[in-house]
């Protein structure tokens, strides 16, 4: 449920924008989703749609790119990241040690937005 609330903070960003442009309709909105995000594709594009009704981003599509997570080992201070917590393996790839912390990958971002 917590996508609603995203996605509403999502679509009043791509309004704004929208409005300042002039725009008459927005056909796509690219965003980057942190790997460790929990927030569904699915349900993103479905909130968007119930949210743009009636709206100049009615019909809009969300194009959305999943970026890898950042972690900063807090031995050696490298930077190293991971597509998926059950893919990667959570120790520096420098010097293998497992203190780290994450600095990166639960975040979102509007990258642009295509308009007519």
């Amino acid at each position: 449920m917590h996508e609603l609330v995203v996605t509403k903070s999502i679509h009043q960003l791509v309004l704004r924008h929208a409005q300042k442009a002039d725009a008459k309709r927005v056909l796509t909105v690219t965003l980057e989703i942190g790997a460790l995000s929990d927030l569904q594709t699915e349900w993103l594009q479905r909130y968007f749609d119930r949210l743009s009704r009636n709206t100049v981003s009615e019909g809009a599509i969300l194009n959305i790119t999943r970026v890898p997570a950042v972690f900063l080992c807090k031995q050696c201070c490298q930077t190293f990241e991971i597509s998926s917590l059950l893919d990667g393996d959570l120790t520096c790839q420098q010097c293998h040690s497992s203190e780290v912390s994450l600095v990166s990958g639960k975040e979102y971002h509007v990258i642009n937005m295509e308009v007519l």
